[in-house]
C-alpha cells in the first residue's frame, strides 16, 4: 500500500517554503475581521461545494449553487439528488468546521461521518457506511481493494496519517492521505467528496484554509491520481499546492496592506517592461515555478513573482 516515491520533494522546495510563509502571513494578521472572516468562508463552501459536486458529474453551476445554498431556491431542470448533493456538501462542510481544532487527530469516525453527511437523503442504506462489496471506477488504471480488507486499510492510513513515519510536511501528508483514501475506496459511492472534505481536515489543524480541486481541472487531477497509483505523487502535490495556494492567496489579497497585487497574467505581461510573453508565464504558472493561482480558466499572478523568478534564474547562472 505504501508505495511513495519522494525524489519529487526537492523539485517542491520553494514551493512549500512559499505556501508555509503565506500561512505564516495570515497567522500574524490574526484575529482577522470578522465580517471579512465569513465572508470569505461562505464564498468559499459554495466554490468548495459548486467544484466538488462538478468533479463528480453534478450539473449546477456557480451561481444555480449560490442560490440553492443561500437563497434556497429549487433549480429548474436540475435533478432533486443534485440539490441534495449541495445542501449535503454544505453541510458536511459545516461539520468539518465544527471538529477541526489545532489538536486534532484524524479518526475514522469523523470519515464516515463526512459521508454520512455527503449521502443523507440520496442513498441513506449506505451513507455513513464502508462498503461490503466489490467496485470499480471508471477511467482508473487500478480496481479498490477487496471489501473483506477496507476496514483494516482504513485503519492503517489513520495510523499512517497520525504518526507520519515518513515525516512527510502537512501539504504532503495531505497529498498522500487524499491519494490513499482514493484508492481504498471505501464506499460505493460519495468517495470523491468525502476525501476532498477529509483531507482538508489535515491542512485546517495546521492553520492553512481549504485546497478546492477546480472543476476545470478534473482531467489533470484524474491523471495525477493515476500516477499516484504507480506511486508517483509530482502530479497530485503541483495539483494540491496550487489548490492551496489559491485559497491562500484569496484570504491574503483580502488583508489591509497586503504587499500581493494578483492581476491576470495577460495584464501583466502587457506592460512594456515584461521580459516574457503570456505563453511563458502562463507555463510557469501551470508549473508550479512561480506565485501565481488560477480562477476559472485564467492565471493570477504579480509583478514582484515574475521579478523573483528572473532574480533566482541570474543568481543560478
Amino acid at each position: 500500500m505504501w508505495n511513495i516515491d519522494l525524489t519529487y520533494r526537492e523539485e517542491f522546495k520553494t514551493t512549500f517554503e512559499r505556501l508555509y510563509e503565506k500561512k505564516a502571513v495570515l497567522q500574524r494578521s490574526r484575529p482577522l475581521p470578522n465580517i471579512a472572516l465569513q465572508k470569505i468562508k461562505e464564498t468559499l463552501s459554495i466554490e468548495w461545494t459548486y467544484n466538488s459536486n462538478s468533479i463528480e458529474g453534478n450539473t449546477l453551476t456557480l451561481r444555480e449553487t449560490q442560490m440553492v445554498l443561500q437563497e434556497g431556491i429549487t433549480i429548474k431542470g436540475i435533478t432533486l439528488r443534485e440539490h441534495f448533493e449541495a445542501k449535503n456538501h454544505e453541510n458536511a462542510i459545516n461539520y468539518l468546521y465544527s471538529i477541526i481544532n489545532a489538536d486534532y487527530t484524524l479518526k475514522s469516525i469523523d470519515i464516515l461521518s463526512l459521508h454520512g453527511l455527503v449521502l443523507r437523503s440520496i442513498e441513506d442504506d449506505f451513507a455513513g457506511r464502508i462498503r461490503n462489496g466489490g467496485v470499480r471506477i471508471t477511467g482508473a488504471n487500478f480496481v479498490p481493494p477487496n471489501a473483506n480488507k477496507v476496514s483494516d486499510l482504513l485503519d492503517e492510513l489513520i495510523d499512517f496519517v497520525n504518526t507520519n513515519p515518513l515525516n512527510l510536511n502537512d501539504i504532503e501528508l495531505a497529498t498522500v492521505f487524499h491519494h490513499k483514501l482514493v484508492w481504498i475506496h471505501p464506499f460505493f459511492d460519495g468517495n470523491g467528496r468525502t476525501v476532498r472534505l477529509a483531507m482538508n481536515l489535515l491542512l485546517m489543524r495546521k492553520g492553512f484554509p481549504p485546497a478546492i480541486i477546480l472543476k476545470n481541472d478534473r482531467k489533470k487531477y484524474y491523471e495525477a491520481l493515476n500516477q499516484a497509483n504507480g506511486g508517483n505523487y509530482q502530479k497530485l502535490t503541483l495539483l494540491m499546492c496550487q489548490a492551496l495556494e489559491r485559497t491562500l492567496n484569496i484570504y491574503i489579497s483580502s488583508l489591509p496592506d497586503n504587499d500581493y497585487d494578483f492581476q491576470e497574467i495577460s495584464n501583466i505581461v502587457n506592460e512594456p517592461s515584461s521580459p516574457y510573453g503570456q505563453e511563458y508565464i502562463s507555463l510557469l504558472a501551470r508549473q508550479g515555478k512561480i506565485d501565481a493561482h488560477k480562477e476559472g480558466r485564467n492565471w493570477f499572478t504579480t509583478k514582484k513573482a515574475i521579478d523573483d523568478y528572473i532574480s533566482n534564474r541570474k543568481r543560478k547562472r
